[in-house]
């Protein structure tokens, strides 16, 4: 029995799970980047969305929200080290001033959280370039969400060779779908229309 054990098996041994369900939460954040097809041998079809089976999607959707809440929380502390810190090139004259300052100080603290919140992230997905754009591209297009960052759409064709259940899981805002009312036909003179019925 399975008494109080979260979370789906999915036939695999607990490092492959952990190792998959990684891969599958980089992917979606690597999606967001600027790919050059000519460089780039396996360019993102659709930016913010990835298909895989329904019951992986559900299983990865928890770390992608709290990689995406981590990243949000830091985004005071980013505003505040960048008013603190200096555009001056790294050992110049006015680099190692601001270096003997009570900025730098100031500066360090503020970005403390800033890379333990970093190390998180790269610990959570395995990826340090989907731990970039993370922090960089999705977080602060989440500025002012507290939550339900991703959507799991289920797809109505299965899986070609086990007739699994697909579903793609995307990012909120991205492609959302706008339901667009329709006007009310007019049909000319309605009281023209109401006479010649009750004739």
């Amino acid at each position: 029995m399975r008494h109080r054990r979260r979370g789906r098996i999915l036939g695999r041994a607990p490092s492959h799970r952990r190792a998959m369900l990684r891969n599958l939460a980089s992917a979606l954040f690597l999606t967001e980047r600027d790919a050059d097809p000519d460089l780039d041998p396996n360019p993102p079809k659709v930016k913010g969305r990835i298909v895989t089976t329904l019951q992986k999607a559900k299983e990865v959707r928890p770390i992608i929200e709290k990689c995406i809440t981590l990243a949000r929380r830091t985004l005071s502390q980013h505003e505040a080290a960048d008013e603190l810190g200096t555009s001056a090139d790294r050992d110049s004259d006015a680099w190692k001033e601001w270096r003997k300052s009570d900025k730098w100080r100031q500066w360090s603290q503020a970005m403390s959280p800033i890379v333990a919140a970093r190390r998180k992230v790269i610990q959570l997905l395995g990826d340090k370039k989907a731990a970039k754009l993370c922090f960089e591209v999705i977080a602060p297009r989440f500025a002012d969400r507290k939550g339900g960052y991703t959507r799991i759409l289920r797809l109505s064709k299965p899986r070609l060779g086990d007739a699994g259940t697909r579903a793609l899981i995307e990012f909120v805002g991205v492609h959302d779908r706008v339901v667009a009312r329709a006007e009310k036909p007019s049909f000319g003179d309605e009281s023209a229309t109401t006479t010649t019925a009750t004739e």
